[in-house]
């Protein structure tokens, strides 16, 4: 027992160390991905290097506190697009036909990306949903957390 503890205990200060790393230095490199969108589309997070940031969204249906920030979401679009962020909303290992249904329910007005395998989501340690993750126009890591950066979207529009 105290071994199995021992272990869960080393999983999660592990897990957390990264993601604090991952969050606090912002050298490092977004993970290069391709993912579909809901109509079939390949998204490459590259072509948006040395055009626009982004702002990556991962999130469930399941998730009641996503389901919140999605409608969020849907009314900072403009604002976002004013300060020339992209956004793209990763959902977490779900089916295209849950996944849609959510978009129709809630009217999103933003493009919904299909992380199936949870490939993308492992890649950038993401240990909960909901998670943002704003990538500046270099291809950096400038943010990550569970909740919207405000704060971290107005520095890029400054620089």
């Amino acid at each position: 027992m105290k071994r199995k503890l021992v272990l869960l205990f080393s999983a999660v200060l592990f897990g957390f160390l990264g993601f604090t790393n991952l969050k606090a230095n912002e050298g490092i490199p977004a993970p290069a991905f391709k993912l579909q969108d809901l109509s079939g589309t390949t998204v490459e997070l590259s072509s948006f290097r040395d055009k626009k940031a982004v702002l990556l969204f991962f999130w469930t249906t399941w998730c009641p506190y996503c389901l919140k920030e999605l409608r969020a979401l849907n009314n900072k679009l403009k604002e976002l697009e004013k300060e020339d962020v992209e956004l793209l909303a990763i959902d977490v290992g779900e089916s295209a036909f849950r996944v849609e249904r959510a978009v129709k329910n809630y009217n999103l007005i933003f493009r919904v990306l299909l992380d199936r395998d949870s490939s993308v989501t492992d890649y950038y340690q993401i240990l909960g949903v909901p998670t943002f993750v704003l990538v500046d126009k270099k291809g950096y890591i400038r943010f990550l957390d569970n909740y919207f950066p405000d704060e971290e979207v107005k520095k890029l529009s400054l620089e």
